[in-house]
Parts: C-alpha cells; structure tokens; sequence
C-alpha cells in the first residue's frame, strides 16, 4: 500500500500558491513541493493529489491518499467528477483541467480517499502544510498557464 499525504496552500485566493506531497512506501520516503505566482487553494489541494499520483511509476498500485480538502475528496468520494465525466459536462465546474489529468493518472490505481482534518497535529499533514505555504512564499513561482488565461478572460464569457 502506497501512502500519499496532500496539502494545498493559497496566500490569497486567488494569490500565490503552492502544493505539498508526502510518499511512503514501506521504508521509501518521498516529499515533493511547488509553488505558482497566482493559483487558488482547491487548484493546489488538487494538483498536490496529481503530482502524487504522477509520482508512481509503477501501475495498478494500491494507494491511499489522505487529504484535509472536503473539496477534492468529497469529489471523487461522492462520485461527482465521474458523473461530471459520464454526462460529458463539466457545466462551468471549475478546475476542469486539472481533473481531466487527475483522472488520467487516477484510473491507473486502486485509489481510495481519507479526509483527514487539517491543522490537527496530524504529522504528515502538517508538514505538506509547510512543504506548500513554503512553496507559496519561496521565489522562481511557476506560472499556473490554465488558470491565468481564465482570469485574464473578461468577465461574461464564461
């Protein structure tokens, strides 16, 4: 069983932003961390549970992936996206981007969710926490593209 600990962060939401990702797989330990000049939280608490997925190289793992955003595993949880995906209409859903390459990566694994409360001293949690925030605030910020030219686009066209 494949563990993955995710947190997004937002200095502003929309501000900077950045994602924070534990691995572990029996004695392996992989922490991975980035930051965006302008992106909102539910884009890093999603993109943190990608960027674990992509991670794996392997296929067909078992994998749990704990996370303290009710909007990412309520989400697949509830079975959301996947009607999203089935009646082919994201009907002005945000992020849709990010969850058609979530879903890229997901249906390679056996993928369960643990909502896990956030800022609850809850060890792993706690360091993605700082693994983002410091992301956030750290320089050399990649640009979020997607999410960039959707708010460059003047308001009423979408």
């Amino acid at each position: 069983m494949i563990e993955i600990y995710t947190d997004g962060a937002a200095r502003g939401n929309p501000g900077r932003g950045g994602y924070g990702v534990i691995l572990k797989y029996k004695q392996q330990y992989k922490e991975l961390s980035d930051g965006f000049r302008l992106t909102t939280n539910n884009r890093m608490e999603l993109l943190a549970c990608i960027i674990g997925l992509e991670a794996i190289k392997a296929q067909n793992m078992d994998i749990t992936i704990f996370s303290d955003s009710k909007y990412v595993v309520d989400s697949v949880v509830k079975g959301w996206v996947f009607s999203w995906i089935k009646k082919n209409n994201f009907g002005g859903k945000k992020n849709q981007d990010l969850w058609l390459r979530f879903l890229k990566v997901y249906t390679n694994h056996q993928v369960k969710f643990i909502w896990i409360k956030g800022h609850n001293e809850h060890p792993e949690n706690e360091r993605c926490d700082l693994l983002a925030t410091s992301a956030a605030d750290g320089n050399n910020l990649k640009i979020d593209t997607y999410y960039e030219n959707l708010s460059d686009t003047p308001k009423g066209l979408f």
